[in-house]
């Protein structure tokens, strides 16, 4: 059984930095491209970052570029998520995803596991 957990959420105040991580299990970790999602309430999930197989090719939405880096761990079977410069646009629930398809191909429908995601609240 696939599981992917993420950890490392919480509250923060603009201008801090988060970083999240995501345990994965239950699947050949370097076979699946990994990603980072984020919904806000209210709205749509978006994507907000991803990572090939092994690590050396990284792609991140506009809103996030610069700001936050996805790194893997191959031999811990994780995933994170450095998340600096943080803004009050950036509160959402923040979901880990894993995907057998092109890393370039961004879309929530290219991913075939999600974790339970975890809360990121941004004050201003």
């Amino acid at each position: 059984q696939v599981q992917l957990v993420e950890s490392g959420g919480g509250l923060v105040q603009a201008g801090g930095s988060l970083r999240l991580s995501c345990a994965a299990s239950g699947l050949t970790f370097n076979d699946y491209k990994m990603g980072w999602f984020r919904q806000a309430p209210g709205k749509e999930r978006e994507y907000v970052a991803s990572i090939g197989r092994y690590g050396a090719i990284t792609y991140y939405a506009d809103s996030v570029k610069g700001r936050f880096t996805i790194s893997r761990d191959n031999a811990k079977n994780m995933v994170f998520l450095q998340m600096n410069s943080l803004k009050p646009d950036d509160t959402a629930a923040y979901f880990c995803a894993g995907g057998q398809g092109a890393v370039w191909a961004v879309g929530a429908d290219t991913y075939n596991y999600w974790g339970q995601g975890t809360q990121v609240t941004v004050s201003s």
